[in-house]
């Protein structure tokens, strides 16, 4: 079984080829953010022609870097990149691949490919973050993604943990995504976020809002343990130790939840297992 996986980020968008559970092939580029949705699909398309002379696709699997209708099969919106709102991407890529296909937000999907194949695997409630351009999160019970009867579950980038902190895209103020994620780190500081992370002294303080909007997620869901996936989870030791101690600070005393926070297994391709996951679910 041949399976197509799109992965469409605010900075940039990946497609592979499964062979089973085995990838094949796999091709990155930079997003063109003015282009918006007709510029990404032409890529998308003109990539998937090429492919298509050496597989017959079974099947599309897509993680989108924004908010996703489930029971609808759209695209809501993003809030990094315009011209996406309502867009019925499934239905387009179902074309451009030839195959059937399914789509939910890129945290869900991340969080599917990592309970599936890596660092949450088989773990009950799994909580994943992607600490990228924006932040997102994928809850994952018993093997199924809880989505809500709205498909809005699992928004963690929208928790207010500044409450005097600036103000967020989304018409609030002092969101883990605008204390938090790449976008605002490097218009507010004027440089990427992998390069400031590498400094101790900045990584200090920015791990005490990061450490609050997971804080609240382990109060709500006790979850077994919490994956964090994206460009910034792959910080390694210099953000999840300072991190893990603030987290020690935050928790209460009397809470005997565990605080298992760990780095994702599969790095940038934690969303394209989790879009193969997805569609091998949905078949």
């Amino acid at each position: 079984m041949k399976t197509l996986a799109v992965d469409i980020g605010g900075t940039k968008f990946t497609l592979a080829v499964f062979d089973g559970d085995r990838m094949v092939r796999r091709e990155q580029r930079a997003t063109d953010q003015a282009g918006g949705a007709p510029w990404m699909l032409q890529q998308i398309e003109n990539l998937v022609t090429a492919w298509r002379r050496d597989f017959r696709f079974d099947r599309c699997g897509i993680g989108f870097g924004g908010p996703v209708h489930f029971a609808g099969q759209r695209v809501a919106l993003s809030t990094h990149v315009g011209g996406w709102n309502n867009v019925p991407l499934t239905a387009r890529l179902s074309e451009i691949a030839g195959a059937a296909a399914i789509m939910d937000n890129d945290a869900n999907v991340g969080a599917l490919g990592e309970y599936r194949f890596g660092a949450g695997r088989d773990c009950s409630p799994l909580l994943y973050l992607t600490l990228s351009t924006g932040i997102g999160g994928g809850i994952v019970l018993d093997g199924r993604v809880l989505r809500g009867p709205d498909s809005w579950a699992g928004e963690i980038g929208h928790l207010n943990v500044e409450p005097n902190g600036p103000a967020c895209l989304c018409g609030s103020n002092g969101c883990l995504e605008r204390m938090c994620c790449g976008l605002w780190l490097e218009r507010d500081h004027g440089r990427p976020a992998r390069e400031l992370l590498q400094n101790p002294e900045f990584v200090r303080p920015y791990v005490v809002p990061l450490a609050r909007g997971i804080k609240a997620a382990i109060m709500l869901l006790n979850p077994q343990r919490i994956v964090i996936g994206g460009g910034i989870g792959k910080a390694g030791d210099r953000l999840f130790l300072p991190l893990r101690a603030e987290l020690a600070r935050q928790m209460p005393p009397w809470s005997q939840a565990r605080v298992d926070v760990v780095p994702a297994e599969w790095g940038d391709d934690s969303v394209l297992l989790g879009a193969l996951a997805l569609a091998q679910q949905h078949a």
